[in-house]
């Protein structure tokens, strides 16, 4: 009597549906040899051994449509008997069966191991290549910002310099030494021709390249007269009315009376406002100069006003005499002149003093 198992196929275990399954594919494939035998396809040799008869656990084979599964005996079953040219011996069966089935079965999920490795061996090679791109963003990045930075650096410190230099103090010129710190003006010689030109033997050789661009002056190199400025001298004794010229240099004094450069007018409360003319060249303007006495008077004008002086004293000085020229206290004048005459190797000076502040 054949036994069925009544349980649903939800309840069976994984080894019994396999077992299931191997007994179906297994008839298929015996009523396929047997219609085949019928139709004469296949010739019959050695008869097919019986199959050995599974262990008890067939009898727990559940009842599903289309399957037809062997009675349960009472009885233990009949051992094989031994066939006329073979002997086959009862083996138990211990493992699950293994069928063409399995193979392709193992076939399709070693497809599908192959192509689970091959999508995540390309999955791992893009993650790579997208950590390598975005290694080389990150170091173009860094490169960038470092030269943005170094760009930024420099131009704050050369701001930074620039107020700095803009604070410092502002450093005294190199003093400069001037042509009336070294000779008195006027100084001239006259050559074998007759030529008159500057005496460049009263400057210390070791000075006249130092001052050499002050002997010469164009005339468009000096400053502009102001109204404060001294404009014109006049001398009752010496019948002298003459314009000055500003600058006591050769250019200068060929035009007649120069004014020592140093800064001092006529109206200045103190100062020693200096007068340099030639005695016996560019028309002779101070020739006589060494007849003014104690007393006289003279004026010096400006464009608005006129101031008396009076003379106080003279001497003769050595060219390199430049103290004359200093400040004697007051509003003073000084008159200058080579000395004596067509020989020039002193200077006449003479002194003299502000007795009226101008009208």
């Amino acid at each position: 009597m054949a036994y069925r198992d009544k349980r649903p196929v939800d309840e069976l275990s994984i080894e019994e549906l396999e077992r299931v399954l191997a007994i179906r594919r297994r008839e298929e494939r015996e009523k396929k040899l047997e219609r085949m035998k019928r139709a004469g396809r296949i010739v019959a040799s050695d008869p097919i051994p019986q199959p050995t008869v599974l262990p008890t656990a067939v009898s727990q084979i559940p009842n599903i449509p289309g399957v037809t599964t062997p009675a349960q005996p009472d009885f233990p079953p009949t051992p094989l008997t031994a066939q006329p040219a073979l002997q086959v011996a009862s083996v138990p069966i211990t493992g699950s069966p293994r069928f063409e089935d399995d193979r392709e079965l193992a076939i399709q999920a070693a497809e599908k191991s192959h192509f689970w490795k091959s999508f995540l061996n390309q999955s791992l090679l893009l993650v790579e290549a997208l950590a390598v791109i975005g290694l080389l963003f990150l170091g173009y990045e860094m490169i960038t910002a470092t030269n943005t930075l170094q760009r930024e650096t420099a131009s704050a410190q050369a701001l930074a310099n620039q107020q700095r230099e803009a604070s410092l103090p502002t450093l005294q010129p190199t003093p400069q030494i001037q042509l009336n710190s070294v000779v008195l003006p006027g100084g001239h010689t006259f050559d074998a021709n007759g030529q008159v030109q500057f005496n460049y033997s009263e400057i210390p050789e070791a000075l006249r390249s130092m001052v050499s661009d002050q002997i010469f002056v164009p005339i468009s190199a000096r400053p502009q007269p102001t109204t404060e400025t001294a404009v014109a001298l006049s001398i009752p004794r010496l019948d002298i009315n003459q314009t000055i010229v500003q600058g006591t240099d050769w250019e200068a004094l060929k035009l007649g009376i120069g004014q020592l450069l140093n800064g001092v007018n006529p109206g200045d409360p103190t100062g020693n406002l200096v007068l340099s003319g030639h005695n016996d060249i560019y028309g002779e303007v101070f020739r006589y100069i060494d007849q003014l006495q104690v007393g006289d008077e003279f004026t010096v004008r400006t464009r608005t006003q006129s101031f008396t002086y009076r003379v106080t004293g003279s001497d003769i000085v050595s060219p390199n005499d430049v103290h004359v020229l200093n400040e004697r206290g007051g509003a003073t004048v000084t008159l200058i002149s080579c000395y004596p005459y067509k020989v020039n190797d002193k200077r006449y000076i003479v002194y003299a003093e502000r007795i009226s502040n101008g009208v």
